[in-house]
């Protein structure tokens, strides 16, 4: 830890910082940055990175570029409008342990906006809360990890070391643009991601896969549907197949020791349709999309041939779809699950810079979503740690992040980075 008169500095300089750093934040939450409409995010967050004295490097991801790599992720969406965003301090004579800070852009759609009771895309500030798609997933967090170097300067100091402030996009989908920043190159001794963590660090998190089925049936008038084949209702037996293979990766002797507190870690969500021409006929077709996890250690190819495999045995039980078999297309996640090793330093280190903060212990979590962390942590066997703020109703309606959990967590950020990587007088 920094010397006590130095952290209370650096604590000082970001609550001076704090607001400066809300109106980022909203400026942020205020894109509507959905897939393929984070440019103006990512435009927003270089040109704040270029103000506070970094090199920028910003550039359009090529999927042709990452394909090859086993942590991409298919996809069938333009790139056209996909950039990456790497903010970088270099010190002239670097010392110290160099760390990557990590933060997405990109938000899942909002939804019926009847629903909500604020705009989704507002950025309202109501008491100790902030409002909007993204807010707490992961926007402010993502400015904050900004802030937090930003806390440095503010007391006087610079990291000795190299650090990389990266604000990428595809994390809601593939992940794709964290892998970006791997295969241009950028590595570090450490990575901090400040996702919505509730003021815990993750100990481990699922993987993902996205699976699309494509089911085929008969069209006929409604006044002779008995004739016809219902492609609608011929994805039923499919469904409750795929439910009963949920139900046997959370029987106890399946799980992961990481998740052996949780009663149902492994989720399988039919989690979009799309069927049929007209009201009056027989439906021809329907295509539903499912997303799957997996548990740290499984290949995400076992789970293809898993999901496959149940499709094919569902189908053949069906009179229809036993001779017309439906179609499966694999795109969007293909994610490993990740665990953090035991023992890292900066697992200690974090753990004391959140005391400092908090005058409590960081709690610990399991998640049953993913993040970025498995790339760095899996590829490039660089520990990374997840941890960040409380936010409620993520993907949800209303969603919203506690600001003065983003304020404390900002600071313990900026303890870590001075310890981390060292510091050096500006």
């Amino acid at each position: 830890m920094p010397e006590q008169t130095v952290a209370a500095e650096i604590m000082r300089a970001v609550d001076e910082g704090f607001e400066e750093q809300l109106q980022l934040s909203q400026e942020l939450v205020r894109c509507p940055s959905t897939r393929g409409q984070e440019a103006t995010a990512q435009d927003l967050m270089a040109r704040a990175a270029r103000d506070f004295g970094y090199a920028v490097d910003m550039w359009r991801i090529d999927p042709d570029e990452i394909a090859k790599h086993p942590g991409f992720s298919p996809v069938d969406v333009s790139y056209e409008n996909a950039y990456t965003v790497v903010a970088s301090w270099r010190p002239e004579n670097p010392r110290g342990r160099s760390l990557i800070l990590n933060g997405h852009v990109d938000v899942v759609p909002v939804g019926p906006e009847k629903m909500w009771t604020r705009l989704p895309f507002g950025g309202e500030i109501d008491g100790d809360w902030m409002y909007g798609r993204g807010a707490g997933d992961m926007k402010t967090g993502t400015v904050s990890a900004l802030y937090a170097l930003e806390g440095l300067r503010r007391a006087g100091y610079r990291p000795a070391a190299p650090v990389h402030f990266e604000s990428v996009i595809e994390e809601e989908c593939t992940g794709n643009g964290a892998l970006s920043t791997l295969v241009r190159g950028y590595k570090a001794d450490a990575v901090l991601i400040p996702e919505p963590t509730g003021e815990r660090l993750t100990s481990a998190q699922v993987g993902v896969v996205w699976m699309r089925v494509k089911v085929a049936g008969i069209p006929v008038h409604v006044a002779h549907a008995g004739s016809g084949q219902n492609a609608i209702e011929a994805c039923v037996p499919l469904w409750e197949a795929l439910h009963a293979l949920e139900e046997e990766f959370n029987l106890p002797e399946n799980k992961h020791p990481a998740f052996a507190d949780n009663p149902h870690p492994v989720n399988v969500v039919i989690s979009q349709i799309k069927g049929g021409d007209w009201t009056s006929s027989v439906p021809a077709w329907c295509t539903f999309e499912v997303r799957v996890g997996l548990y740290p250690g499984i290949d995400p190819a076992t789970i293809q041939q898993r999901l496959t495999e149940t499709i094919a045995t569902a189908s053949r039980s069906h009179t229809f779809l036993a001779n017309n078999p439906p179609e499966i297309e694999w795109q969007g996640f293909l994610s490993p699950g990740y665990e953090l090793p035991k023992d890292t330093p900066g697992e200690a280190l974090l753990d004391r810079c959140h005391e400092m903060v908090f005058s409590s212990t960081a709690g610990r979590r399991a998640s049953t979503a993913l993040t970025d962390s498995r790339f760095h942590g899996i590829y490039n066997r660089t520990p990374a740690y997840v941890y960040g703020a409380i936010a409620e109703n993520v993907h949800g309606f209303d969603e919203r992040v506690n600001l003065p959990s983003v304020r404390r967590v900002t600071a313990a950020m900026a303890l870590f980075i001075a310890d981390w990587c060292g510091l050096e007088k500006i």
